[in-house]
């Protein structure tokens, strides 16, 4: 049975935890409520320019230029990027284990159609695949923190210079998408070759400039904005995470001090108990 100071040195050191818990919650909600705002003002704008993007691309569809424009070609996938996109910290409860578990079920997915290399973004991935077998091309810390748009685009950057000179043949994003404080998405989106929507009314457009010039333009920023709406996305979703778990790890805290305090007060009542029974023993062995 442990001593009524090991006892309290526990509970005291659970208080401790459950202080630091609660900060960090607090801390999180506070970056997730700036992430979520950024999050919904993005969306409209990444699906305004999707839509675009379709119309102008249906518009044009009979220049030659435009559908052998480097980042429409479509080639047999032999050789894939993977963008992987977890956090740099941990204390997020699921976050990181579910990303890396769908990179690697992509993984052995493309084992034997493709040879996949990793472009991981946040040191809890690029921990995990560095201690194993697997290519990784680039490394990206501390783009969550101040999730900028420049960050992002360094990063749709080298992965449509590898695809336009056919070293990579497709390119995959695979974050978590925000859905709500209680719910992430894991999604996995091909960004090269650039997907255009079909089956759409094209509207009657008059180029100003040749389709392929403009879409020149369009394409690289269109690729460049789905890897920052992924980049806003995952922030968002790791600070929920983390705001979770952290609300779960207090919530455990106090039902462990409180079974500690009942434990406590179990030892310390059966300790007053004992010394009563000795002092009535010696009593009345002196009678």
């Amino acid at each position: 049975m442990p001593s009524l100071i090991d006892l309290r040195r526990r509970i005291r050191s659970v208080k401790n935890t459950q202080q630091i818990t609660k900060a960090m919650k607090m801390v999180a909600a506070a970056k997730l409520r700036r992430a979520q705002e950024r999050v919904l003002a993005a969306r409209p704008f990444s699906q305004t320019y999707e839509k675009l993007l379709g119309d102008i691309v249906g518009a044009a569809a009979t220049d030659e230029r435009v559908a052998n424009h480097p980042l429409l070609a479509v080639r047999p996938e032999r050789h894939v990027q993977l963008i992987v996109m977890t956090s740099d910290r941990g204390l997020a409860g699921a976050f990181n284990s579910n990303l890396i578990k769908g990179a690697v079920n992509f993984l052995k997915d493309k084992e034997t159609s493709a040879k996949v290399q990793l472009e991981t973004v946040g040191r809890k991935g690029n921990g995990f695949f560095k201690r194993r077998n697997v290519t990784i091309s680039g490394e990206h810390f501390g783009i969550f923190d101040k999730a900028l748009y420049a960050d992002a685009d360094r990063i749709a950057k080298t992965a449509m210079e590898r695809y336009a000179n056919s070293e990579v043949d497709a390119v995959y994003l695979l974050y978590n998408e925000f859905k709500s404080v209680m719910s992430q998405k894991l999604t996995i989106k091909r960004i090269l070759p650039v997907e255009v929507p079909e089956g759409r009314v094209t509207l009657d457009y008059i180029f100003e400039q040749p389709p392929d010039v403009l879409l020149g333009n369009l394409l690289p920023n269109y690729v460049s904005n789905m890897v920052f709406q992924a980049v806003l996305e995952s922030a968002a979703a790791e600070h929920a995470a983390r705001m979770v778990a952290m609300d779960a790890a207090s919530t455990n805290a106090s039902k462990v001090i409180e079974q500690l305090t009942l434990y406590l007060n179990r030892v310390r009542q059966a300790s007053i108990t004992r010394e009563i029974i000795e002092v009535v023993s010696g009593a009345a062995a002196l009678e």
